[in-house]
């Protein structure tokens, strides 16, 4: 089951990159590498549908892609941080666990 839920984190990876990318790339090459991201953050998510429930890997998928995101935007481009972000990330974490935790465990 473990392994079917690093495929939504490796996804939400992706997601990271594709949102950075739309709102960074500037060169050719690097709308090229969006592009990418784009489809295997999908790919990703996709196969992990196959053997968790979609609605959840969903939930799990766009929660850690905010999460990275977010994340991303105040360590690596400056956006501003508050007590305030940091305590609903920690809850978006808490949420992304406990949909992890009940989630029954498939027939691989």
């Amino acid at each position: 089951m473990w392994k079917h839920w690093l495929t939504v984190v490796l996804g939400a990876i992706f997601e990271v990159s594709w949102v950075v990318g739309f709102k960074h790339a500037s060169t050719l090459l690097e709308w090229g590498a969006t592009a990418v991201a784009v489809y295997l953050s999908f790919y990703f998510l996709i196969r992990a549908s196959r053997h968790i429930p979609a609605g959840t890997a969903y939930a799990v998928f766009v929660g850690l892609g905010t999460l990275g995101t977010t994340t991303l935007g105040m360590i690596a481009f400056g956006e501003p941080a508050s007590w305030a972000k940091i305590a609903l990330i920690l809850l978006l974490l808490l949420g992304i666990g406990g949909l992890q935790t009940i989630t029954e465990k498939g027939a691989d």
